[in-house]
């Protein structure tokens, strides 16, 4: 092993939801294959087994170190028993490097915890941005990228945005879309056939997730939503697995009237992503699905303002649509051939983990 592979104090990663998961496999397995010493911290974030213990199973992660399980609650309360314990976590393991990944409240916590007490922080998919501050997403990705030591960015733009907020061009890394090595790593797994079997579901389909503050909080706001994915389901069915975050405003504005809407209970990995990969379309308002579906070839119908992954319209199958727009503009994907899977961003080949594991050793090498 060369110096720049060597160190005493572990490499931790610090997960929470699952978007986490599914991005830290493959540095994982990367930085293992260099021999880093590493240890995981779930920090219960996602609390339900469906939406976090499986995803350990499914995509070979190690056992967690520790589940800090803190649960739900508001921002400040949920923050607040993140830093508590992260910082106890932090002073046992005396960790040479922590490494956040995404925008959720476990990576702002770590990386405030970590900046404090003077142990360097990668951000694992640093640089991205929406310019909407009204998300608490943006808040915990900005704040994440000034406090952290390497930014590990998945597109080429948000090198640019880091430029722009001062962080120093030294600490920025190209490296690709960890997200991506993944999907394409249990390519061979994804058996829509096998899931519309087990749920009952039609051939063909649209698939649904809603989960963002803005589209399911309010009842409504929410009541608009449905209304308008009822709409869609009259063109075709629509399955949608249904997040923890905004299930009861979601079925208490009859989500479930429609007989052509098939509510799901959330989904592992695997089978979540083989539903995508069957869908004629997604609607959706997550971040990482509109990575997903751009590789994947299916149309993905975005209902949000903004995004933070531009990427995926100038090089994906990604549109950001209106409540107002949705219908038509299913009805146009839902009549246009697939679009296929050949626009793919750059870097985004499987070999993400590979070139962070790279960055990380070299940093710690040179420290």
């Amino acid at each position: 092993m060369n110096r720049r592979e060597k160190h005493v104090a572990p490499i931790v990663h610090v997960l929470g939801a699952r978007p986490n998961f599914v991005k830290a496999a493959p540095v994982l397995d990367a930085l293992a294959a260099r021999g880093a010493e590493q240890a995981v911290i779930h920090t219960g974030q996602h609390y339900d087994e469906r939406m976090s213990e499986i995803f350990f199973t499914e995509l070979g992660l190690p056992e967690p170190d520790v589940n800090l399980g803190v649960g739900s609650g508001s921002h400040a309360a949920q923050t607040a028993a993140l830093l508590t314990g992260l910082e106890a976590e932090f002073t046992s393991r005396s960790p040479e490097l922590v490494i956040v990944y995404g925008d959720v409240n476990s990576t702002i916590a770590a990386a405030l915890v970590a900046a404090k007490m003077r142990i360097p922080v990668a951000h694992v998919e640093a640089g991205l941005r929406s310019f909407d501050m009204t998300m608490p997403e943006e808040v915990n990705r900005r704040l994440t990228d000034q406090l952290s030591d390497l930014c590990l960015v998945t597109s080429p733009e948000a090198v640019g945005h880091l430029a722009n907020e001062g962080v120093p061009v030294a600490r920025a890394h190209l490296v690709g879309n960890p997200m991506i090595d993944t999907l394409l790593r249990n390519l061979g797994s994804f058996d829509t056939g096998a899931v519309r079997a087990a749920h009952g579901l039609p051939e063909r389909y649209v698939l649904a997730t809603l989960h963002r503050p803005a589209n399911v909080d309010a009842p409504d706001t929410a009541a608009a939503l449905v209304g308008h994915l009822h709409g869609v389901a009259d063109l075709a069915d629509v399955v949608i697995p249904v997040h923890p975050r905004g299930r009861a405003t979601l079925l208490a504005a009859g989500l479930d009237d429609h007989p052509r809407v098939h509510v799901l209970d959330p989904l592992g990995y695997i089978d979540f992503i083989a539903a995508v990969r069957g869908a004629a379309a997604v609607v959706t308002d997550s971040g990482g699905l509109q990575e997903e579906t751009t590789v994947l070839g299916v149309p993905c119908l975005t209902v949000r303002p903004n995004t933070e992954r531009p990427i995926t319209i100038t090089h994906g199958t990604n549109r950001l649509v209106a409540f107002e727009e949705l219908v038509p503009e299913a009805r146009k994907a839902l009549k246009s051939p697939p679009p296929g899977a050949d626009l793919r961003p750059p870097l985004w080949d499987g070999q993400a983990g590979p070139r962070i594991a790279e960055v990380i050793m070299e940093f710690l090498g040179e420290r």
